[in-house]
């Protein structure tokens, strides 16, 4: 029982970490319909950002994280504003530039940085014990994030007129830009806006994983698992298949190798897929 609820711990720390690291795709891949292969590399910037803020100009790490988060979505907005703004409604252009882009950023931060992992120190050290079961102090500061990450962006885009507007261009781009919507500045600041998440992702997984230029792609795929699992316009979708994936895979991984464990959710999350081809909590919106 007490490894049944030592993977169950696991598993949620390890959901949330998924959800941060996703939540941004599930805005500009699924609510903008842009497919973005440099999601990673977004990520990658926000953690790399606060490794230089922590260890060069010894920001406190709090300070970091907003810091990386603002600095990467003004990344985005510049990229958006160059790059994708001529792409919308264009799947293959944007797939190869948002691909050429990967590359570009791991190169850049390569020639910048060097190859070597680059370390940062756990900001909340220790861990809470409940009899035979612990959890580290800053697994519970992830998961406290990505509750708030998850309320704060629903109240962003459910209880605001830029969430209205943004929806209104999710069901119909053309005509909510006849109605006077300023669509561009809004598809600005929605790219924008997934991009600081993934640069507060970044950021905040900084001091628990290795930092390195091609850390950015391995984040690519369970990303794109979880929006198509969860529903590509759904951010509680989202939320809900991350703790399905990463929690059923911490259990079973206790039981049995990983990569068997991969497996099987694999090949359960196909079937779903295949008599819910639009994800778990996929809506009627379409951009």
């Amino acid at each position: 029982m007490s490894l049944f609820l030592q993977q169950l711990l696991n598993g949620i720390s390890n959901s949330s970490v998924l959800f941060l690291t996703t939540i941004g795709l599930v805005i500009i891949f699924g609510m903008m319909d842009v497919v973005n292969n440099a999601h990673g590399e977004f990520i990658m910037i926000g953690a790399y950002t606060a490794c230089v803020a922590v260890g060069t100009f010894h920001m406190p790490f709090w300070i970091a994280v907003i810091f990386a988060a603002v600095l990467t979505g003004m990344i985005g907005m510049i990229i958006e504003h160059l790059l994708i703004k001529k792409l919308y409604g264009k799947v293959a252009e944007t797939l190869l530039v948002t691909f050429a882009l990967e590359y570009i950023i791991q190169q850049i931060v390569r020639m910048i940085f060097g190859p070597e992992n680059k370390t940062l120190d756990v900001p909340v050290q220790g861990q809470l014990i409940m009899g035979d079961v612990s959890i580290p102090y800053y697994n519970l500061v992830l998961i406290g994030m990505a509750i708030f990450v998850l309320a704060f962006t629903l109240i962003l885009f459910y209880k605001t007129t830029f969430g209205m507007q943004l929806r209104a261009i999710t069901q119909n781009s053309s005509m909510t830009q006849c109605l006077g919507v300023n669509v561009s500045k809004i598809n600005l600041f929605t790219f924008g806006y997934g991009a600081a998440l993934a640069g507060l992702s970044g950021a905040l997984i900084a001091p628990i994983k290795s930092v390195f230029p091609g850390m950015g792609p391995s984040f690519n795929v369970d990303g794109f698992l979880v929006v198509i699992l969860g529903g590509l316009n759904s951010i509680i979708g989202a939320f809900a298949s991350s703790f399905v994936i990463n929690e059923s895979i911490t259990i079973m991984s206790g039981y049995m190798s990983q990569i068997i464990s991969k497996l099987l959710i694999f090949v359960v999350i196909i079937v779903v897929i295949r008599f819910r081809p639009n994800g778990l909590f996929a809506s009627k919106e379409k951009r």
